[in-house]
């Protein structure tokens, strides 16, 4: 664990090899777990500042269900999470061609119909974020579905934290992940 500001994170998040393979798992991030995506409070008003745009980009049983059970709920936890349809796919899902998922709010986004891009949950994804006292805890989510971004992480030779970066600016700021980015090379390599 490296305890880096206010922040404790994985030893995984700078060891282990990771880069989405969307052509491989096809979006499964989307549709399986047991919950939704997780939400931070201040992004529930920012999604529903955004709902008409977002709502004009995502299929008619998705937009129906979200007007009948809203767009999120509070998990066993009493945490927020995005809703799900039926079939667990989240609320906000959308298909490409071929059958790969995609994000109807990042879709709105890349459309310049919004000024949001997705819960911080998904854009940090493989990155889960966690609250210790005063310490927000990042981990490195590991599950069956992600083993083709695993190998194509090693083939190209990129760090978790390296491919959430964006995420990871957008989260904590641009001189965190710099300085993150000592911290990782003055490490020693084994």
């Amino acid at each position: 664990m490296i305890i880096h500001e206010q922040t404790l994170i994985s030893d995984d998040i700078l060891n282990e090899l990771f880069a989405c393979d969307i052509q491989a798992c096809k979006g499964a991030c989307c549709i399986e777990g047991d919950k939704g995506a997780p939400l931070e409070q201040e992004e529930l008003n920012i999604i529903e500042e955004n709902l008409p745009a977002i709502l004009n980009n995502l299929p008619e049983e998705n937009r129906t269900f979200i007007e009948e059970h809203g767009f999120f709920e509070q998990d066993h936890d009493g945490e927020y999470v995005t809703t799900c349809l039926n079939d667990g796919r989240c609320c906000f899902v959308i298909e490409h061609g071929n059958g790969i998922l995609g994000c109807g709010m990042e879709q709105t986004y890349y459309q310049n119909q919004s000024d949001f891009i997705k819960p911080i949950s998904c854009h940090l994804y493989p990155v889960r974020l966690g609250q210790y006292g005063d310490f927000t805890a990042l981990n490195y989510h590991q599950w069956p579905i992600c083993s083709a971004a695993c190998s194509k992480g090693q083939q190209n030779n990129v760090k978790v934290y390296e491919f959430v970066e964006t995420a990871l600016r957008r989260k904590f700021g641009d001189e965190w992940y710099e300085a993150l980015v000592q911290i990782d090379q003055s490490r020693p390599t084994s």
